[in-house]
């Protein structure tokens, strides 16, 4: 099956989430992300050996400072990670650790398909300068900011989380190949062309009631997923994900306006999952409810 078209499951990890004595909070495996997964949970100490699989691990410290232990190869670390700190693992990696403590943490895992992908970009299609060094307990402001935003986007239920989580994952894949690497020849930063974001606006609106991905927007432009996010930025101001949030209230304002039908079948016809979902992010972005806002119209 091709990676890029398979759904990320706690299967595909080393298997730490699956040790009995950690209890899973959430989990990214029921909205269906292909991109990255992401798992926030309570972990138990614990020590045990685990085999590569293909691809990057990254774990954000929400709590401590715990002492950890780490093992790739012959090479043992051990460190205190204070609150923020991240242990990253690139794939293709065998290794042991030892947590001496609970601890609060975020798991993410990004495709290696995509890691390549984003490095063939950074690198100007010359990806075998790219390389992701291991850490224990370095703090990076970017990878953290990254890390809680795939967490809170992992929480909600909003219709377009798969495409943030594949922003995210480029996002956090760029970091990891660039941090520290004096060899970075960031290229000029893309742009769209009008017919680009126009096609692409187009689909967003004709498709407002289905999911969209960042991989759906990027083929409607003909780039890559990577070009594509930050051609769109650069373009108009605003992420794809905000773009497709924003057009979704539009549309919801639109048909609270203009129609008689019910909010439940407005949040569906706009992409949200239920009524309540819908309040919720239209308060967030108008100020007032669905039903408040009718009837301001209405008088």
């Amino acid at each position: 099956m091709n990676p890029a078209a398979e759904i990320f499951s706690v299967e595909q990890t080393h298997g730490i989430l699956r040790r009995p004595e950690h209890r899973i909070d959430r989990a990214s495996d029921r909205l269906g992300w292909k991109s990255l997964y992401v798992s926030r949970q309570w972990e138990q100490p614990y020590e045990e050996s685990f085999a590569a699989v293909r691809d990057h691990l990254i774990i954000l410290h929400l709590d401590g400072p715990v002492e950890v232990e780490r093992q790739l190869g012959r090479a043992k670390l051990k460190r205190r990670i204070a609150p923020g700190g991240q242990f990253i693992l690139p794939g293709g990696i065998d290794f042991w650790v030892r947590l001496c403590r609970p601890l609060t943490s975020v798991h993410l895992y990004i495709r290696d398909f995509l890691v390549r992908d984003v490095a063939a970009e950074i690198f100007k299609g010359d990806p075998a300068h790219a390389e992701i060094v291991p850490c224990l307990g370095e703090l990076d402001p970017v990878i953290e900011d990254l890390a809680r935003a795939a967490n809170h986007a992992m929480a909600g239920d909003d219709p377009a989380s798969s495409l943030m989580a594949d922003f995210l994952s480029r996002a956090l894949a760029a970091r990891l190949l660039t941090r520290g690497n004096a060899r970075v020849q960031t290229a000029t930063s893309p742009t769209l062309t009008q017919t680009q974001q126009a096609r692409v606006q187009n689909y967003i609106r004709a498709h407002l009631a289905h999911p969209i991905g960042l991989a759906d927007l990027a083929a409607i432009a003909g780039t890559t997923q990577t070009s594509f996010a930050r051609g769109f930025k650069r373009a108009t101001g605003t992420s794809p994900y905000r773009f497709v949030t924003q057009e979704r209230i539009n549309q919801a304002r639109r048909l609270l306006t203009d129609t008689s039908i019910s909010i439940t079948d407005i949040a569906l016809a706009c992409g949200f999952s239920h009524q309540e979902h819908l309040t919720r992010i239209f308060h967030r972005e108008t100020g007032a409810t669905p039903a408040a806002y009718r009837k301001r119209a209405a008088s």
